[in-house]
């Protein structure tokens, strides 16, 4: 699947449009598919489908397991039966389609919906007997990991808050008695969160057996560190590095350099390494297992991390006093090629990168990234120019965490813009199509761009900000945006430079 000259756009569901304030698995989703294939393109990269967290972010998720409740489709509830259209419509009068995503109106609106399914489905007798049987089969699956994540946003929503670490020590701790008296006061609550986690995973699978159908395959991305107020750590608090009170001893970031003199503080708890080895990194293994049920292929965000990682100290108010200190590098991979054979994965490896890590990936036999933005700042030898990249890496114009193309070359020093224009032989007024030629005819096999590109759209559609709390991960796209002569130029760029492999991509 890697090893196949091909091309795709990036496009997290959240930003496709639709009535609901937030983008979900409804018509919009197959719409998009159908794009796809119009504009030649056989892959479609997304973010995280987990449920997001501070800031609306899918990297700070309450589960790495679980999916996004704002992905379930109204619209489909009502194809299977378990909502009325009156009712959907009912809820949405009066209000006109979002044009950016509205995350405090979507978990209002869609909750009141979502909880009118689950009681029809689970009142006896209303739901159809093959709908019964498909969630038992699904929870027989999945109760593994659902059932502690159920839980854990029941009492999280009952009023303790998903700060973990202050909830009374017995929940806290996981004690046996207190966990199943919550379990039985909790039932109607654990219930439909499992509900919506079934219909979640319904929904996209049948999303992603309509693009596989098609020659699409999903890439989907995995956030390397979990969230704090997370069912993971609550659940396993040995895997990760907390003192005898469950609070941190060190939490991840990033060193200083060029961009920050104070580096970067995440605050995710990090991992206790040698705990994972010592049951050949099960946790992982899951985590890996349950991702490829969405996705045919896997990004892992910030893959150095799993060479070495930094440490800073717990209460630290910024990274400057961090250390490295080494990761688990190839006996992860291999406990993953154990269990699941070659799993196909590609490693995050942008910024600063040493060489250990180069070594850890080149090992593994992971392609890693390239972003053209990165290329035009300084020479000749910049790895990031066309005639520099590999064939095994993945180019893209941007990510989720740049500018849009346009943005980035309006907001570029004079320096720069004019090392684009003279390597892209441009004067810029198109250079969103000129980074995208260049992407595609390049020698990388992959060659992703993000959708606020092919429309041209500049800052104002940026989708994140890092380092910025607020008014992310909002960008919508719009269908009017999209115009005939954008899908077929593309068709034609992918065409004229090898982009269609000649496959079907198995379910």
């Amino acid at each position: 699947m890697l090893d196949q000259r091909t091309s795709g756009i990036l496009l997290h569901p959240s930003s496709l449009p639709g009535a609901m304030p937030h983008g979900d698995f409804g018509p919009d989703a197959y719409r998009f598919v159908d794009w796809l294939v119009q504009a030649g393109q056989h892959l479609w990269q997304v973010l995280p489908l987990t449920p997001p967290g501070q800031g609306n972010s899918p990297y700070m998720s309450a589960s790495v397991l679980a999916g996004n409740p704002s992905f379930v489709s109204p619209q489909q509830l009502v194809t299977q039966g378990l909502l009325s259209a009156s009712v959907v419509d009912a809820v949405l009068a009066g209000r006109t389609p979002a044009t950016r995503v509205d995350f405090e109106a979507d978990a209002r609106v869609r909750t009141t919906l979502l909880r009118q399914a689950a009681g029809h489905f689970f009142d006896a007798g209303q739901a159809a007997p093959s709908l019964e049987a498909g969630f038992d089969d699904w929870y027989a699956r999945n109760r593994s990991w659902a059932d502690d994540y159920a839980l854990f946003v029941a009492l999280a929503d009952s009023g303790l808050g998903r700060d973990w670490r202050r909830w009374p020590s017995d929940l806290r701790g996981r004690r046996a008695a207190s966990i199943d008296d919550a379990r039985r006061r909790l039932a109607t609550e654990i219930r439909f969160h499992l509900f919506v986690q079934w219909q979640f995973d319904e929904q996209w699978r049948a999303i992603r057996r309509y693009a596989n159908e098609r020659s699409v395959s999903i890439v989907g991305d995995i956030p390397i560190y979990c969230a704090f107020d997370s069912a993971d750590v609550w659940q396993h608090p040995a895997l990760f590095q907390l003192d005898e009170n469950l609070q941190p001893n060190a939490v991840a970031g990033v060193p200083p350099d060029y961009f920050s003199a104070t580096g970067q503080l995440w605050g995710n708890p990090l991992y206790e390494w040698d705990n994972h080895a010592s049951d050949d990194f099960a946790w992982w293994r899951a985590r890996l297992r349950r991702t490829l049920e969405h996705a045919d292929i896997v990004r892992i965000d910030h893959f150095r991390g799993l060479a070495a990682y930094w440490a800073v100290p717990a209460g630290a108010s910024t990274a400057v006093d961090g250390r490295w200190r080494p990761g688990p590098g190839k006996a992860l991979f291999d406990a993953l090629e154990r269990e699941l054979g070659g799993v196909p994965v590609i490693a995050e490896d942008l910024g600063t990168i040493t060489p250990d890590v180069v070594a850890l990936r080149d090992a593994v036999g992971l392609p890693g990234m390239c972003v053209l933005q990165f290329a035009f700042a300084d020479d000749a030898d910049n790895l990031y120019l066309p005639h520099n990249v590999r064939p095994d890496r993945v180019l893209y114009t941007g990510t989720h965490d740049n500018d849009t193309s346009r943005g980035w070359f309006a907001s570029a020093p004079a320096a720069e813009r004019s090392r684009a224009q003279v390597y892209l032989k441009t004067d810029g007024r198109e250079i969103e199509w000129d980074l995208i030629h260049a992407a595609s005819c390049s020698v990388a096999r992959l060659a992703v761009y993000p959708m606020q590109d092919v429309l041209g759209l500049g800052s104002e559609a940026r989708m994140n900000l890092p380092g910025e709390a607020q008014s992310q991960w909002s960008w919508r796209l719009d269908w009017e945006q999209l115009q005939s002569w954008q899908t077929r130029r593309l068709a034609e760029i992918s065409a004229a430079h090898g982009r269609h492999p000649p496959r079907a991509v198995k379910d």
